[in-house]
């Protein structure tokens, strides 16, 4: 019985341990930990370059207004200055051909003592500036006769008589202007065509500066297919005078670019739609025959008002054959002659007009985008003899 009581006694003592050591624990209530409020975010400086400044990178949450995307300006449209009196502003370009015309033939001309031997070396001084044999013949007959008659002795009297011969040779009396009036509500079509490396898409571009200052509107076909560079090169030639280009992808028919091109101009009522042409060398019949299919299928449209054949005037007298050829095929109108200033040959406008009957419409006499001047024969004889003679 003692030990009944003994064993009660021991496990009540266990019991009462047990809550004491339990009861605490379950009144504590856990804190939370203290809150730290975030610091607001801030841009990360990261190290650079001992060199370098450092470059600070806002972080991704940072609520920073996106900067404005940047516009770029409008193409400034250039205003072509007026193509009229080009060539007078223009005539210190011909300072080559001056020496031979100017100096060299006034002061042949000049003499005390004109001679056979000197009437001879008049001839060679203008077949050597390409005027041709046949025009040179007519010209030094008309010289000697006229100075014969008349006695001429003084420098002022030889030079116009020179001059009166040099303008007759080139037949003042042609058409010189550049059809690119409208009809009806079709506009005109100019085709641009010659030889590679004449300079051609460049001086399409500045045709179409030329019509522009003289108050047409314009638009361009880029028909010269087989050049990649040839459409991006008129373009540019078009976004500074605010002239639209069509143009295909490389290696499209260019009958179809011209088509289109003439098209869009009937669409938007354009007065000019100016077609540039692949350059190709004349003695290559399926070129040739390719171009008298551009301007048949334009034809479809209504008729091809002009069509200007550019020649490079250093190339003397092969340009006439580039000429005859180009004549046959597609029915040239007028005469581009290029890079005039680069040569002392500027007798070959006289026998381009003399062989083929064909004027000269326009010279280029130097690098600049208004450096296509219409050509007027009084005023380019003038500027050949110099202002001095």
């Amino acid at each position: 019985m003692d030990y009944v009581v003994v064993a009660l006694v021991l496990l009540g003592v266990l019991v009462l341990g047990g809550i004491g050591l339990v009861v605490p624990r379950l009144r504590r209530r856990p804190t939370a930990p203290p809150v730290t409020p975030s610091p607001e975010p801030t841009a990360v400086e990261r190290p650079a370059a001992p060199d370098q400044p450092a470059v600070v990178v806002p972080p991704a949450d940072l609520d920073l207004e996106p900067a404005p995307e940047a516009v770029a300006p409008a193409p400034v449209v250039e205003k072509p200055e007026p193509s009229a009196g080009r060539l007078v502003r223009l005539r210190a370009r011909l300072s080559r051909s001056q020496n031979v015309f100017g100096k060299g033939l006034l002061g042949l001309l000049a003499r005390d003592h004109i001679d056979d031997d000197t009437w001879e070396e008049v001839e060679d001084s203008l077949i050597g500036a390409d005027v041709g044999v046949e025009a040179t013949t007519v010209i030094v007959e008309r010289l000697r006769e006229r100075t014969r008659v008349l006695g001429t002795r003084t420098a002022s009297d030889v030079r116009a008589l020179l001059a009166e011969e040099l303008v007759a040779a080139l037949d003042p009396a042609m058409d010189r202007t550049v059809k690119s009036a409208p009809s009806g509500d079709t506009p005109a079509v100019v085709m641009v065509v010659g030889v590679n490396g004449a300079g051609k898409t460049t001086t399409c571009g500045k045709i179409a500066r030329v019509l522009i200052a003289d108050g047409r509107t314009v638009l361009m076909g880029a028909a010269d297919t087989f050049r990649a560079a040839a459409a991006e090169q008129l373009a540019t030639w078009g976004s500074r005078v605010g002239a639209e280009v069509v143009r295909g992808p490389e290696g499209a028919d260019p009958a179809s670019v011209a088509f289109d091109a003439v098209k869009r101009g009937i669409e938007i009522r354009v007065d000019t739609v100016l077609i540039d042409t692949a350059g190709r060398l004349q003695n290559k019949v399926g070129l040739m025959d390719e171009l008298g299919k551009v301007k048949r299928v334009v034809e479809k449209h209504g008729p091809v008002d002009e069509t200007l054949l550019v020649l490079d005037a250093t190339t003397g007298q092969n340009g006439l054959e580039q000429a005859r050829v180009f004549t046959e095929v597609v029915d040239v109108t007028g005469v581009v002659l290029t890079k005039l200033d680069g040569t002392a040959k500027g007798g070959i406008v006289i026998a381009v007009q003399r062989k083929l009957g064909i004027p000269v419409k326009l010279v280029g006499l130097g690098e600049g985008p208004d450096d296509l001047a219409p050509f007027e024969p009084v005023q380019f004889v003038d500027a050949l003899l110099g202002s001095d003679a």
